[in-house]
């Protein structure tokens, strides 16, 4: 999937929404567990509910490689329905991988060629050879590391030297790496105010934003200061909307959930004059 034919999905769903498959066992509905495969039953029922309101989903791999082989086929078989049922869905292995270049290689053949992803998000540590193996795929993206919204983000990505913060070198040098059909950046939506100091770097990239929602970031911040021409933001939400309820509604309450999210972003959208 290209930058535009995401765009025109964003503008056709007017949604920059990016739901988080963060599948945990312990969290879905107990009747769920008399079902064969549960973590697919929910995942399916979040998805039938919710893929009109979202432009993507971002299935988070702890929650399944903690299950060992039984929640790798659950992901595969989530990822699977997205993939024909919804083929215009965008679809993220959120795995934060990093490490020397033929280990990325065997990533990227996990993701991109086994399990048909069409994005998954990097670690940057290591250097361009790690990250290089997964930008050979064809209309296929990085989402690298940024800035995150932890509490020990500050322990690395404040550093300055020569005024110029880690995480700002680690995006100027980059972009170079790929373009902007194939290079995103996870950027914290607590960190919303520094949006604008990284679009003065990137200011076509898109950004995939994590923590509005449960983890208190502010949609409307996010888009006044780092929406682009292109909208250029994946906005994601995960328990907020996936665990709106724990009973047989869980799927209409998740639905409910992420109607309000969208609605914002119709609204951020419109006054952006994007709609």
């Amino acid at each position: 999937m290209t930058s535009k034919e995401l765009f025109e999905n964003i503008i056709k769903k007017r949604s920059f929404l990016c739901i988080g498959l963060d599948t945990d066992i312990a969290k879905i509905p107990r009747f769920l567990l008399d079902t064969t495969d549960p973590i697919f039953a929910f995942n399916k029922q979040i998805i039938d509910a919710t893929h009109d309101l979202a432009v993507a989903y971002k299935p988070n791999l702890a929650f399944y490689e903690t299950l060992g082989v039984n929640g790798w086929n659950s992901l595969e078989k989530t990822v699977n329905y997205l993939r024909y049922k919804f083929p215009d869905i965008f679809i993220i292995a959120d795995a934060k991988r990093g490490d020397i270049g033929n280990t990325s290689s065997m990533y990227a053949k996990a993701f991109f060629d086994h399990m048909e992803f069409d994005a998954v998000t990097v670690a940057p540590y290591m250097g361009e050879d790690s990250v290089k193996p997964f930008m050979t795929y064809v209309d296929k993206w990085v989402i690298l590391l940024a800035l995150t919204s932890n509490k020990g983000a500050a322990d690395f990505q404040y550093i300055t030297e020569n005024g110029e913060r880690l995480f700002e070198k680690v995006i100027k040098i980059s972009k170079e790496w790929g373009t902007t059909d194939s290079l995103m950046y996870v950027v914290g939506a607590t960190k919303a105010e520094m949006l604008g100091d990284i679009r003065n770097i990137i200011p076509e990239h898109f950004l995939l934003v994590p923590g509005v929602g449960a983890q208190g970031g502010s949609l409307k911040e996010v888009a006044e200061n780092g929406m682009n021409s292109q909208c250029g933001l994946l906005v994601n939400s995960s328990r907020g909307i996936i665990y709106a309820a724990n009973d047989e509604t869980f799927a209409d309450k998740a639905r409910n959930a992420a109607m309000a999210v969208q609605k914002e972003m119709s609204e951020l959208l419109e006054a952006k004059g994007l709609v």
